[in-house]
């Protein structure tokens, strides 16, 4: 099996399909766009004038932030350093789903009624997360239009990423 971390997914190959193929055949158009903190923006400035209960948490390598099963309760944003989101199975095989790094949210699942976690975030180094509670981000995002507008650029510009590397993972998997 073939591991690529270019986007921050892992995905095992095995489906195959005309017209997958034609979508796989213009993987030269992919999106290159990432919203970062380099594009000027700073999730804790829009959060402050909106009075957002968030608190930022330090995380030393390796320590986890949240299990899978944990209940989904909060959204965070790291501020710096890194991590990994990792989901196991019934047998015990464990696999890295996404590299995430500063200017990323995750655990946004929860805003879409994600009761639990689906996997476990571990800080790949020291890490500095902004957790804010699951309806304190929803007032946040009716409140505050430009955080809004800026979150669903992030999470529509990350599922083009993990659409774009599933279908290369798919089709261009060595295995």
């Amino acid at each position: 099996m073939r591991i690529a971390w270019r986007s921050g997914i892992l995905v095992k190959s095995g489906l195959s399909g005309g017209i997958m193929k034609a979508i796989a055949s213009s993987s030269n158009l992919k999106s290159k766009k990432r919203l970062k903190p380099k594009d000027g923006f700073d999730a804790q400035l829009f959060l402050e004038p909106a009075g957002v209960a968030r608190r930022v948490v330090e995380y030393r390598k390796s320590e986890k932030i949240y299990a899978q099963g944990d209940a989904a309760a909060s959204v965070m944003y790291i501020q710096d350093g890194g991590i990994k989101i990792t989901v196991v199975n019934q047998i015990g095989k464990e696999a890295v789903v996404a590299m995430l790094g500063p200017g990323d949210f995750f655990g946004e699942g929860c805003l879409a009624g994600q009761k639990i976690r689906m996997g476990t975030a571990t800080a790949i180094m020291p890490t500095a997360v902004l957790a804010i509670e699951k309806n304190e981000m929803v007032r946040a995002l009716h409140a505050e239009h430009a955080l809004s507008d800026r979150f669903m650029a992030y999470v529509l510009s990350r599922n083009i990423r993990i659409e774009e590397d599933l279908i290369d993972q798919l089709f261009n998997s060595s295995e």
